[in-house]
């Protein structure tokens, strides 16, 4: 059951859209996972450009969760920087490198053709 006083996975996915347009993360794409996931409400996928601005992102966006909504996110693959995972409960947001992005193309495991809705248009 969400806390009383927790934000809506909407005006989460905002503050994220918001923190990774400031922190200069490219090719923003949002998916919604609502009726095909029960991981979470929101997926967002961003590119930084290297390994450094991957890791920047990932971790300026934790830090504002945590500063903004008390939220702890869980951040997976920082070590390396190709990729990193921020896990904020209701939403996910993969950051990567260009070129790990490409190979992985995570967003066509998730999305119906035509559907993919990119928040940089």
């Amino acid at each position: 059951m969400p806390e009383a006083n927790a934000p809506s996975s909407a005006v989460l996915l905002e503050s994220i859209l918001t923190s990774l347009d400031e922190n200069k993360a490219e090719d923003i794409v949002q998916i919604d996972l609502a009726g095909k996931s029960a991981i979470a409400d929101h997926m967002v996928v961003c590119s930084g450009r290297s390994t450094r601005q991957v890791i920047g992102i990932a971790e300026k966006l934790a830090d504002k969760l945590k500063h903004d909504f008390g939220r702890l996110s869980k951040l997976e693959g920082k070590d390396q920087g190709d990729w990193v995972l921020v896990d904020s409960g209701d939403v996910i947001v993969h950051v990567f490198r260009p070129e790990v992005r490409e190979f992985y193309q995570l967003e066509k495991m998730w999305l119906d053709p035509g559907s993919m809705t990119d928040t940089n248009a």
